[in-house]
Order: C-alpha cells, then sequence, then structure tokens
C-alpha cells in the first residue's frame, strides 16, 4: 500500500484535483444556463403564466436534440465551436464547453419536473393576491420545489463526475482519464481499482450531502 501511494498519489490527487475542476466549473455554468430554460419550460407550457407553444416546442426540443446526443459524440462535435469560444480544445478548459452543453440541458429538464411537482392551487393562491409572475417563481415555486431542485442537482453532479471520464480525450485529465491511460492501456489494474473505489466513495459522499440537504429544506 505504501509503495502504490508513493508511486500514484501525485497522479491520483492530480486527477482528482482535474475532476472536481471540470465538475464545479461546468456545474456553475450549466446552473446559470438551465435554471433559466427549465422556468421558461414551466411558464411557456399549456397552462402556465406566459402560455407559448411556439416558445415551448422551441426550447423543449433543442433540449431533446442535445440531450440525445452521446457525449462523447458531443464533446467531437463541439471541438470547432470550442476552440472559438474558449481558443483550445485542449486541457481543462477546453472540455468545459461541451460539458455546459451537455449538461445544462439535463439540468433545465431536472428542474422543469421539479418545478411541476407545486401544487397549482398554491401557485393560483398567489396569483389571486395580485402577486407578479416573477415574484410567484421565485418566492413560490422554486421554494416549494427547493428539495427536489437540490436532489435534481446531486443527481446531475453525479453524472457530470461521469462524463469527466471522457475528458481524457481531449487531454483534460481527470480519474477517469487516470484509470484508463493506465489501467486499461497500460495493463496497470491496481490504479483502475484505486480510481473505482475513490469514485465510488465521492459519489457516496455527494449523494448522502444532497440527501441530507433535501430532506432538511422538505422539513422547512
Amino acid at each position: 500500500m505504501a509503495d502504490f501511494i508513493n508511486e500514484w498519489g501525485s497522479a491520483i490527487w492530480e486527477g482528482f484535483i482535474q475532476t472536481t475542476q471540470m465538475t464545479l466549473i461546468s456545474l456553475a455554468f450549466s446552473i446559470l444556463i438551465g435554471l433559466p430554460l427549465g422556468v421558461l419550460l414551466v411558464l411557456t407550457r399549456k397552462g402556465g403564466q406566459w402560455e407559448s407553444v411556439p416558445a415551448f416546442t422551441i426550447v423543449n426540443s433543442l433540449i431533446n436534440v442535445i440531450r440525445s446526443i452521446p457525449f462523447i459524440i458531443l464533446l467531437f462535435f463541439l471541438l470547432p465551436f470550442t476552440k472559438a469560444l474558449v481558443g483550445t480544445t485542449i486541457g481543462v478548459r477546453g472540455v468545459i464547453v461541451p460539458l455546459v452543453v451537455a449538461c445544462a440541458p439535463y439540468i433545465a429538464r431536472l428542474l422543469e419536473t421539479a418545478m411541476l411537482e407545486v401544487s397549482k392551487g398554491v401557485i393560483e393562491a398567489y396569483q389571486s393576491m395580485g402577486i407578479s409572475t416573477p415574484k410567484i417563481i421565485w418566492h413560490v415555486i422554486i421554494r416549494e420545489a427547493r428539495s427536489s431542485i437540490i436532489l435534481g442537482l446531486t443527481i446531475a453532479i453525479i453524472g457530470l463526475i461521469g462524463e469527466t471520464a471522457m475528458a481524457g480525450f481531449v487531454g483534460a485529465g481527470g480519474l477517469g482519464d487516470l484509470a484508463y491511460q493506465f489501467g486499461y492501456v497500460r495493463f496497470q489494474p491496481d490504479v483502475m481499482y484505486a480510481v473505482i473505489i475513490i469514485l465510488i466513495v465521492i459519489v457516496q459522499i455527494i449523494q448522502s450531502i444532497g440527501n441530507v440537504i433535501a430532506r432538511k429544506l422538505k422539513k422547512n
């Protein structure tokens, strides 16, 4: 064990940092894009406060199209766009764009599902008091759905960690790339097993934290 840590400890730590960077940066941008899209889906759907069939159809179709493309294909498909936007297609910066493009629609759909769980009776009660739609969104719908939103974001984070495993194809590194390059390609299964154990622990911790936060928010 000591020999393994001495040999691979620094590489695993570097891969962990790269995975964390890719996940957190992509998650932040995905929420900034996904939240408005999710709200727009709720508002413009049939029976929504801003009902608009054309707007809902466009946004809904766009999200479905992006979500239907496997991430590894999306990663290479967006290379020219990534190059134009951030100036590189390699490293952590080079994988952020495709990660956001893949994750933002997913978060939008998760948030839409969470917000649709809010009782229409509650929304109508606030509407009858003359409260504006923006205030209903932020102070009623999102507040009532916050427990489900947290659980949805937890799922999105775990999904992002899985997608970062493919980031090695553009030289972004990360734990997944370490497991592939050394554990599989160079036939060093101990590295792969170590990475798998670390990822399992990370996912368990994230899911547990998400469950605790969601449970506390539901009680309040």
